[in-house]
């Protein structure tokens, strides 16, 4: 049976998916805020899309088709002249601004009148700066129109234009539009403007230089090397969904997905990924033999002419087929490094190094990253590019490829070819940086260099028919540096040789006469040669064990804020236990947070005082990522002051940067701050802009973290319906993703509201879990929060014994940190949980210490707290003045329920409540709960105002309890008169 037609009238329509709120922010910065192109958008997402989990579209044509096609259906329609102008405009100001419109047109003397026509039709105009478009779909469109022809040509015509200081970077990016196919050299210009353009602080440029350089590479491996760098830059612009697109199309890179998972996935995978990639940035280069942990290699001794490789998965050394004389490879990372089998003893170095690698000693034949004895082959460091030996002849070995990044030198003897001297027929070559360096087999035993070194390389002397060579022809030229550094070298004809300056830098040495060639230092097979080349090697280590502990602290960094994140700080020890074994510099934060997590707090304090002193271990005060750091010890020290003036540093200086992600980040930690120190509305409206950023820049998981925020924000300030959502959106996405501060602090928000609401069973509940005591327990940050609170709570509902022992590790922390506001909160719990008359005193220690402290908020708490135990003692006057204070800071403060209850002291007191001054009340309410409130003041049952507005009395009830709450009440009959003169004093 077939089943019935479907209703021609009413065809299915795709249901439009539900977006996150994230998700609406991208989709309104991808569209330029334009709604036609974000309700087409939107149509075309897929669920997971919707749901944040994989990347929107990013080029315009995937956007939103239909509006282009229309658009560029109205720039056809103009005369060819506008077009050209208005082609000419676009490709000035998409996809990257240049500013040099006005300049291309003098420069080629077009008229510009055409642009009338433009402008009769609403498309763009002309303004003082160029042409200013009517919107930014409209200049796409533009743009799009043209043919590849005439885009190139106008692309040449800006770049030609472009030689102002500072405009390389635009400059480069307008030759590599005009080009016509791909081209090594352009992509070379394009990776150098990348760094300029990166360096000052134009990341978003930075990246799209790079992904263009990537489309013009003829390499493959150099375009997926150059895309995972251009994912990186664009990932810190704020490009979330263009970095994650641009990393689907390169090779896994641990560090980057590590970093997009911990900003926008699970944060204990993300944990793993980054740990494992420090490992592995650790020992890549010149490292200690030892033990390998998260997956990285390590190459133990050689016993016996052995070769003993260590534990390792990714970026491992293997060593293959040693037969007899075997090989001991050093570690490194980035690439496999493998070694076969030998002719005559000698190995053959396979593949690449593409970490710098260390050398240890062979003999008896055995091959070497380092020295070799008795026929076998010595390579030095090489970083960046395949670095392969392959069988010579006479002896000696052909460096196939080349060392793209700082060669060492060592020495070899016996018809051995070393990277530094060679004697008897050998080849030697030094230090080559930012290029190939291949040496082929020369004539009559030498060598032939047959690309130069681009990087800074070292000189060494050649005997016996031997040649070190940028360019040799017939067995005769020796080189020092190649361009770009100082060279010192020789050219030799016959046996001669002169030295000459390399390109970029200076030379040293003396003309060579018939027959002789001199060096200054440079004899053939003299010692002083041969430390020469060893001292070259030292210094090429250095520099690449700087590099490597500077990116392995980095990548430290973030596996500290992975933990952060999680809650799980006991981590913290396993990361720093691995930095340890590598001989990593681990940052203070982490070395901080692992001896507080095994109760060591005074060490924790110092290392925690040099992080927030110094923003890490040999930090860069500028770098904003150290500064982030920085503020999180501060605020674990409880130096609120500090912390927030270093987030705010961290966030001018990631903007000055160009690291737009990194500013959210920054003002996440501000929050805290912003809390302690009694500014929750400023503490909120910062919060609400950096939530807005995260969003923008796809930081899903600090966008969770900033919820949070403000969920404790409206919990001080008294907004239970905003507390309650915020705290739920926090929870619900924090809980599916690990995410244990989030979720922690979001917990803390609805226990201070029950707190200060007077449901205090419900407060010691929540908070007794985020109290939890003792090392190893609890999150180090939210148990600053949530301990003073939870003994307040326990207090009241009389369940002291969980309190006092959580209380003890709090004191410990805070005499261990010797924080004046630590301390005075931790005053503050002793006198809560002291009898009688015994709390006086500890109250009072509180106040003093209060006093040099900056938590103006838990200063007015502790008065609150104080004047309610002076008013039971019968201390009359004091309380009143101790209350009075309180009132007076929670109304500044804008803290409605912490108000609400100095009201109710004071009245218990029988002292008169002032209302603010100027301050009416009745605008407090919504105009609902305005409604309820005069219905009740005028006698009306909650049965009878349900009746007349058809609600539930239920529903009633919850609206008087947040009137009352926002006017500080307890009863009607204090309603009645609120209600019947707003400014009395009752």
């Amino acid at each position: 049976m077939n089943p019935p037609p479907l209703d021609r009238t009413s065809p299915p329509r795709r249901t439009t998916p539900a977006l996150t709120e994230g998700v609406r922010v991208r989709v309104l910065r991808a569209v330029y805020g334009d709604p036609r192109a974000a309700a087409e958008l939107v149509a075309q997402l897929t669920g997971r899309q919707a749901a944040g989990l994989d990347p929107l579209p990013v080029e315009p044509a995937e956007q939103a088709p239909e509006l282009l096609r229309a658009l560029r259906a109205e720039i056809r329609s103009l005369p060819d002249g506008t077009r050209l102008l208005l082609l000419l405009a676009a490709a000035d100001q998409y996809p990257v601004a240049t500013h040099a419109f006005l300049r291309a047109v003098a420069a080629v003397r077009l008229d510009t009148r055409p642009l009338e026509t433009a402008e009769a039709a609403g498309v763009a105009h002309a303004g003082a700066g160029g042409v200013v478009f009517r919107d930014a779909w409209t200049r796409i469109a533009a743009y799009e129109t043209g043919s590849p022809a005439d885009r190139r040509d106008v692309h040449r015509l800006l770049a030609r234009v472009l030689h102002g200081t500072g405009e390389t970077p635009r400059r480069s990016w307008h030759r590599a539009a005009g080009a016509l196919g791909p081209s090594g050299r352009l992509a070379a210009e394009l990776r150098t403007a990348a760094e300029q353009a990166r360096a000052a602080g134009q990341l978003a440029l930075s990246g799209v230089l790079l992904e263009r350089a990537a489309a013009l590479s003829p390499d493959p491996l150099q375009q997926s090397r150059l895309r995972t760098r251009a994912a990186t830059y664009a990932w810190h612009a704020g490009d979330a969904d263009r970095a994650r697109r641009l990393a689907a199309t390169a090779p896994a890179d641990d560090a980057l997905t590590g970093l997009f998972a911990l900003r926008a996935g699970n944060a204990a995978e993300a944990f793993d990924i980054l740990l494992t990639a420090a490992a592995r940035e650790g020992i890549r280069g010149p490292s200690a033999v030892g033990e390998g942990a998260g997956g990285s290699s390590v190459v133990g001794e050689g016993v016996g002419g052995s070769s003993a490789l260590g534990e390792g998965t990714r970026g491992a050394f293997a060593v293959r087929d040693c037969v007899g004389e075997s090989s001991v490879v050093g570690e490194g990372a980035g690439g496999p490094l493998a070694v076969g089998e030998g002719v005559g003893g000698s190995s053959v170095l396979r593949e690449d190094a593409r970490g710098p690698s260390a050398a240890w000693d062979g003999a008896g034949g055995s091959s070497v990253a380092g020295e070799g004895v008795g026929g076998s082959c010595a390579v030095g460091e090489g970083a960046g590019g395949p670095l392969a030996v392959g069988e010579g002849v006479g002896g000696s070995s052909v460096l196939r490829e080349g060392a793209r990044g700082p060669s060492a030198a060592w020495d070899g003897a016996g018809g051995s070819s070393v990277a530094g001297e060679g004697v008897g027929g050998s080849c030697a070559v030094g230090e080559g940086a930012g290029g190939p360096l291949a040496v082929g087999e020369g004539v009559g035993g030498s060598s032939v260099l047959r690309e130069g070194a681009r990087g800074p390389s070292a000189a060494w002397d050649g005997a016996s028919g031997s040649s070190v060579a940028r360019k040799g022809v017939g067995g005769s030229s020796t080189v020092g540096e190649g361009v770009g550094g100082s060279a010192a070298g020789r050219e030799r004809v016959g046996r001669s040789s002169t030295v000459r300056q390399g390109e970029g830098g200076s030379s040293t040495g003396r003309d060579g006469h018939d027959g002789s060639s001199t060096v200054r230092d440079a004899v053939s097979g003299s010692s002083a040669a041969r430390r020469a080349a060893r001292q070259a090697a030292r210094g090429a280590f250095a520099v690449a064990e700087r590099a490597r502990g500077s990116a392995a602290a980095h990548l430290l960094a973030r596996v500290t804020e992975a933990a952060v994140y999680t809650g799980d700080l006991g981590r913290c020890r396993e990361a720093a236990v691995v930095a340890g074994r590598l001989g990593i510099a681990a940052p203070g934060t982490l070395s901080g947070l692992a001896a507080a997590f095994e109760g060591r707090y005074e060490d924790a304090r110092e290392l925690l005082e040099a992080a927030a002193g110094r923003c890490g271990p040999g930090g860069d005060p500028t770098d904003p990522t150290l500064l982030v750091h920085a503020g999180i010890a501060a605020l674990l020290l409880g130096d609120d002051t500090r912390a927030a003036a270093v987030t705010v540093r961290a966030a001018a200086a990631a903007q000055a940067r160009g690291a737009t992600a990194t500013v959210a980040q920054a003002l996440e930690f501000r929050a805290y701050a912003d809390f302690w120190t009694g500014r929750p509305h400023a503490g909120a409206a910062t919060a609400t802009d950096a939530l807005r950023q995260a969003h923008a820049t796809g930081h899903d998981n600090g966008a969770c973290h900033l919820r949070a925020a403000l969920a404790m924000f409206a919990a001080v300030t008294g907004d239970e319906e905003t507390c309650r959502e915020r705290a739920a959106a926090a929870r619900s996405y924090a809980l599916a993703r690990g995410l244990g501060l989030p979720a922690a602090l979001a917990q803390w928000a609805l226990a201070f509201l029950d707190l200060v609401s007077g449901r205090y069973a419900g407060a010691a509940a929540r908070l007794r879990a985020l109290a939890g005591f003792g090392p190893g327990h609890g999150h180090r940050a939210v148990r600053h929060l949530a301990t003073p609170h939870y003994v307040e709570a326990a207090v009241r509902t009389g369940d002291t014994r969980v309190a006092r022992a959580a209380h003890a590790d709090y004191h410990r922390w805070a005499s261990a940190v010797r924080s004046p506001d630590d301390l005075a909160l931790s005053a503050r719990c002793r006198a809560l949980l002291a009898p009688g008359a015994e709390a006086v005193e500890h109250y009072r220690t509180a106040l003093d210490l209060h006093a040099r402290g900056a938590r103006d908020f838990e200063r007015a708490r502790t008065e609150l707290l104080f004047g309610g135990a002076l008013r039971r003692l019968r201390h009359r006057t004091e309380a009143r003045d101790r209350l009075h204070s309180a009132l007076e800071a929670f109304d500044c403060f804008g803290a409605p329920h912490c108000a609400a209850q100095a009201r109710a002291e004071l009245r218990a007191l029988g002292a008169p409540v002032p209302v603010r001054g100027g301050d009416d009340p009745t605008a407090r309410l919504t105009a609902q709960q305005l409604l309820i409130a005069r219905m009740a003041a005028d006698g009306a049952t909650n049965r009878e105002i349900a009746a007349r507005l058809a609600l539930s009395p239920r529903t009633i009830d919850h609206h008087l309890r947040g009137v009352f709450a926002r006017l500080g009440i307890r009863a009607r009959i204090e309603l009645v008169r609120l209600l019947g003169d707003g400014d009395a004093v009752r």
